[in-house]
C-alpha cells in the first residue's frame, strides 16, 4: 500500500510540474485583477536605434506585456521595402524578427511596428508608432520629417513617402519609406537621406502599401519636402483626409412605395443639385410613353437616397424604367442618361404631408434676432404655389413679421425674416397645413404652431488676433469651429493677417487657417495623380474657452 501510494504522490507531481511547465511556455497573461487599460510598450530593442555597420540577419523588440502575435506580424514595416514576409520567432514577450534576405550594402533601414499592436488580454493598441533605423554601412541618414494627421479618427494612418524621380501614383506604386500615425495623429519618418520626398497619408483599409480609391481615404501634401545634406528635420507637414474619388454614381435600383413614391438608391452619396423633377423621367416601353416626374427630395432616406413624386397611373403589368439626365457625387463625377428598371405598385398614397424636422428645434430660446433661418423639413413634397399663402410669421401680439422663403427642395423650405427680429422675445410662425397638397391630393386641415424665442444678445463672445508669419501677397482664412457642436465661423484674414469673429456663441472651439491659394474660400483638398498640391494649414494650438461676454483680443497665431 506504501508504495502504490508513493507512485501516486510521483504521478501527482508529474502533472502539476507539466501544467506548470505548459503555461509557462504560453503566451498567457495572469489572470483576476483590474481590467488593463495600459497601452503595450517597446521597452527593449536591439540592434539599437542609430547603429552603423550592422551585419545581423535579425532584430528583436521586447515589449511590456504579453501582445497578440498576428498584430505585430501586420504591424511591422520596413523601409526602404524589402521583398518577401519577415519570420517571427516568438519567447514570451520577445520576438526575433528574420529577414527574408540579406540586406542591401551601405543602406540605412528604418523599421517602423505600427499602432495596430494590441496587447493580449484587452486588446490594447499601441499609443504610437515605435520607429528605430540601423545602417549596413558606416554611415546612418538622420533626416526626420514629423507632421500630424488630422481627422475624426486619426490612430493608425499610415505615411507613405516616396522619393522622388518623377510623377507617383500612389494607386500603383508601393512607398519607399512608411511610417504611421499615434492616437493624437502625429507621425515621425526618420532615416531619410537627402533628397525630394513626396509624401501622402493613407488610410489603407487592406494594408496592401498601395492607395484604392474606392475605399481609402487620402490626405495630399502642400508641397513636396526638399532635404539638403544640412538638413536634419522638416516639422508640420499636416494632412488632412478626404475622399479621392473618379467613379461616377449610378443607379442601384428604384422602388415604388406607393402609386406616387419612387424611392431611388445610388452606389454612394450625391450633389444635392441634382434634385430637380427635370432630370428624371420615366419610360413605358411596353406602351412606348414617357412619364414626367412631378416632385424630387430628398427627406429623411439615407445619404445615397432620395425619393421621385409621379401622378398614379403606372401599370404593373408594363415594363418601366426610371431615365436620370445626369447623377452627379459630392466630388463633381457626373454620369449622363443612366436606367433602371422600376418595381411598380399601385399602392394609393393616403398620407397627407406633414412637418417631421423643423430647425432650430420648436420651442428654442436660442433663435437668433438677426439672418436667422428657420428650417422646414416635411415627409412629403407638395404644390408650393399656395405655401405662402399658408404661412404667417408673427409675434405674441399678432404683429406680422415680414419674410423670405427658400426652397431646398420640393419637400423643405427656409423662412428668413426680411427685418432685424426684438432681442428676447416670442415669437410665431404658423403654418396652415390645408395649403401643402401632395401629388394625391393628400392634405391636413390643421395649422401648426412654431414658436421660439430670440436670445437677448448678451450671450455672445467673440475672438480676434493676427496669423503671423505669413506670406503678404497670399489669401488666409480663418476658421473657429465648435468641439462641442456644428457651430463654425468663417472669415477671409485681413492683408497683414489679422481677424476678428463677432457674435460667437459661447464654447470650447478650435481656430485654425488656410492659405486660400486659389481664392475659394473653401479648403482645397489637393489630388494624388496627378499630383495637385493641396492647400497648406495650421491649428492654433491650444482650446480656446471662449465665454459670454467677454471677447477675448490679441490672440497670436503663428502659421508655420
Amino acid at each position: 500500500m506504501a508504495k502504490e501510494s508513493k507512485e501516486k504522490i510521483k504521478y501527482i507531481l508529474l502533472f502539476l510540474t507539466g501544467i506548470l511547465f505548459s503555461n509557462c511556455a504560453n503566451q498567457l497573461p495572469p489572470g483576476g485583477g483590474e481590467v488593463d487599460n495600459i497601452p503595450p510598450e517597446i521597452i527593449e530593442l536591439y540592434p539599437a536605434d542609430g547603429t552603423i555597420n550592422f551585419d545581423d540577419e535579425y532584430f528583436e523588440l521586447g515589449f511590456s506585456e504579453y501582445v497578440d502575435k498576428r498584430s505585430v506580424k501586420d504591424a511591422i514595416f520596413i523601409s526602404p521595402a524589402i521583398e518577401g514576409s519577415p519570420e517571427l520567432d516568438w519567447s514570451g514577450k520577445y520576438v526575433r524578427v528574420y529577414f527574408p534576405y540579406k540586406l542591401k550594402d551601405s543602406t540605412t533601414y528604418v523599421v517602423t511596428i505600427g499602432t495596430d499592436v494590441v496587447d493580449y488580454n484587452n486588446r490594447n493598441r499601441m499609443a504610437q508608432a515605435y520607429t528605430f533605423a540601423f545602417s549596413t554601412g558606416n554611415v546612418i541618414d538622420n533626416r526626420t520629417i514629423t507632421g500630424r494627421v488630422f481627422a475624426d479618427e486619426p490612430e493608425g494612418v499610415l505615411i507613405f513617402a516616396y522619393k522622388l524621380s518623377g510623377d507617383i501614383n500612389p494607386a500603383e506604386v508601393k512607398p519607399d519609406y512608411i511610417s504611421q500615425s499615434g492616437v493624437d495623429g502625429s507621425f515621425k519618418l526618420g532615416g531619410l537621406a537627402a533628397g525630394t520626398y513626396r509624401i501622402f497619408a493613407v488610410k489603407d483599409q487592406f494594408r496592401d502599401l498601395l492607395f484604392q480609391s474606392g475605399q481609402d481615404l487620402i490626405g495630399n501634401p502642400f508641397k513636396d519636402i526638399a532635404l539638403s545634406e544640412t538638413d536634419s528635420l522638416y516639422s508640420n507637414l499636416n494632412f488632412f483626409l478626404s475622399k479621392a474619388d473618379t467613379t461616377a454614381p449610378r443607379l442601384i435600383n428604384a422602388v415604388m412605395t406607393d402609386a406616387n413614391h419612387i424611392l431611388v438608391n445610388l452606389t454612394e452619396e450625391f450633389d444635392s443639385t441634382i434634385l430637380k423633377s427635370i432630370n428624371f423621367h420615366l419610360y413605358d416601353s411596353t406602351a412606348s410613353l414617357k412619364h414626367n416626374v412631378k416632385y424630387a427630395y430628398k427627406g429623411n432616406s439615407k445619404a445615397a437616397e432620395f425619393v421621385l413624386v409621379i401622378d398614379s397611373g403606372l401599370s404593373a403589368e408594363n415594363s418601366i424604367y426610371l431615365i436620370a439626365d445626369s447623377l452627379k457625387d459630392k466630388m463633381g463625377n457626373i454620369y449622363l442618361n443612366d436606367y433602371v428598371l422600376i418595381t411598380v405598385t399601385e399602392r394609393p398614397d393616403t398620407t397627407a404631408p406633414s412637418i417631421i424636422k423643423t430647425f432650430p428645434a420648436a420651442n428654442t430660446n436660442q433663435a437668433d434676432f438677426q439672418n436667422q433661418k428657420f428650417y422646414f423639413l416635411f415627409n412629403d413634397a407638395f404644390d408650393s404655389s399656395a405655401v405662402n399663402d399658408g404661412i404667417t410669421f408673427k409675434d405674441t401680439s399678432g404683429f406680422k413679421i415680414p419674410y423670405t422663403i427658400n426652397f431646398i427642395d420640393d419637400a423643405s423650405f427656409e423662412i428668413i425674416s426680411t427685418k432685424k427680429l426684438d432681442a428676447a422675445k416670442d415669437y410665431i410662425i404658423e403654418i396652415d397645413f390645408s395649403k401643402f397638397e401632395d401629388a394625391a391630393g393628400n392634405k391636413l386641415d390643421s395649422v401648426y404652431q412654431y414658436k421660439f424665442r430670440t436670445i437677448t444678445g448678451l450671450e455672445f463672445t467673440g475672438v480676434s488676433g493676427i496669423i503671423l508669419k505669413v506670406n503678404e501677397d497670399k489669401n488666409y482664412v480663418a476658421i473657429l469651429e465648435s468641439v462641442e457642436n456644428e457651430n463654425k465661423y468663417q472669415q477671409k484674414a485681413a492683408a497683414d493677417g489679422s481677424f476678428s469673429f463677432q457674435r460667437v456663441l459661447p464654447g470650447k472651439y478650435r481656430l485654425w487657417a488656410f492659405e486660400d491659394s486659389d481664392s475659394s474660400g473653401t479648403y482645397n483638398y489637393g489630388w494624388p495623380y496627378p499630383f495637385k498640391s493641396a492647400e497648406e494649414f495650421s491649428f492654433y494650438p491650444d482650446t480656446l474657452n471662449l465665454r459670454a461676454r467677454w471677447t477675448q483680443t490679441d490672440l497670436k497665431f503663428n502659421f508655420r
